[in-house]
């Protein structure tokens, strides 16, 4: 009785010691924003912009599988029916604390319908994944912005090619354009399009606060930077491999659907993340201790000394 007691407690101590150390590791302020999605067709032609819309295509799955709300912001596509780009916003709990981890490059390996030798070819699509800003987080000087209109061309049908409903904004002081045709009304277009850019300037400007707090300790102890290439979805295989921890899940058909696969190799992803975070708090906290130690006064060390 005593021994089962004592292996229960263990096991408490335990869950407290987890629990305090995801309570010290410094939280992402923007895991809980809302975020706007991007993909982008990569090498590959026809089958990479195929690719591109299944990978789209999965990420709008997902977000019903999280009751998210998605609204498509702006789709082009190419005679094959795949996307040569395309981005939507998504709003709900928590998402771009588990869509930040889908950035990158990803790779299909698979034998294309129009492939009459059967070989297996690679392509690739690129995902971004941008925070959006809330109200207080950044604001626009209207006259930093040029609002221009243009016929919309794409699906749509007749309509959406005979209104200047598509819209184009360019940051002047920043040069960034962004365009948005996926809705018939053009005061819509454009709050996508302003909602696109506000997303990209706080997306700078939480990166350079991250790069400006990681670079002392990044030219202490150097860093290794990880291959752009972040998952390969292989069709003969059947195999799903993410390269960033070598995690491989089987069944390729059934991590598309955007549902139960997904969200568990985005959950050890992010276990993953929290584990590299608190590994560079206790890194951080040794250098600030090594450098205290380097400005003590020789009193100061003595004192210590005699304790």
């Amino acid at each position: 009785m005593a021994e089962l007691e004592q292996r229960e407690l263990i096991k408490e101590i335990e869950k407290s010691e987890e629990e305090i150390v995801k309570a010290l590791i410094p939280k992402d302020e923007a895991d809980e924003n809302d975020a706007i999605l991007e993909v982008r067709a990569g090498a590959g032609g026809h089958e990479a912009s195929l690719f591109a819309f299944q990978i789209f295509t999965m990420y709008q799955r997902f977000a019903s599988y999280h009751n998210w709300k998605i609204n498509v912001i702006n789709i082009s596509t190419n005679d094959s029916g795949g996307y040569k780009d395309a981005s939507a916003s998504i709003s709900g709990a928590g998402v771009f604390g588990k869509m930040k981890f889908e950035v990158g490059t990803h790779r299909v390996q698979r034998v294309p319908v129009t492939e009459s030798m059967g070989r297996v070819h690679t392509s690739t699509m690129t995902v971004a994944v941008l925070p959006q800003p809330k109200e207080i987080d950044i604001s626009i000087n209207p006259s930093d912005l040029k609002v221009e209109t243009f016929r919309a061309s794409g699906a749509g049908g007749q309509h959406v090619n005979k209104t200047d409903s598509a819209v184009r904004i360019t940051h002047l002081p920043s040069g960034m354009v962004v365009s948005s045709q996926a809705e018939r009304s053009q005061f819509k277009n454009k709050a996508y399009a302003l909602q696109v850019l506000r997303s990209r300037l706080y997306d700078i400007q939480r990166q350079q606060a991250v790069s400006e707090q990681d670079q002392t300790r990044r030219s202490q102890i150097g860093t290794a930077e990880r291959s752009e290439k972040i998952r390969t979805y292989n069709f003969p295989q059947d195999r799903v491999t993410d390269h960033r921890m070598g995690l491989s899940l089987h069944g390729v058909k059934e991590f598309l659907k955007g549902e139960d696969k997904l969200e568990d190799m985005i959950n050890a992803l992010r276990t993953q993340s929290e584990s590299e975070a608190m590994q560079n708090l206790l890194i951080n906290i040794q250098l600030q201790q090594k450098a205290d130690i380097k400005y003590m006064t020789i009193q100061d060390y003595y004192n210590i000394c005699q304790i």
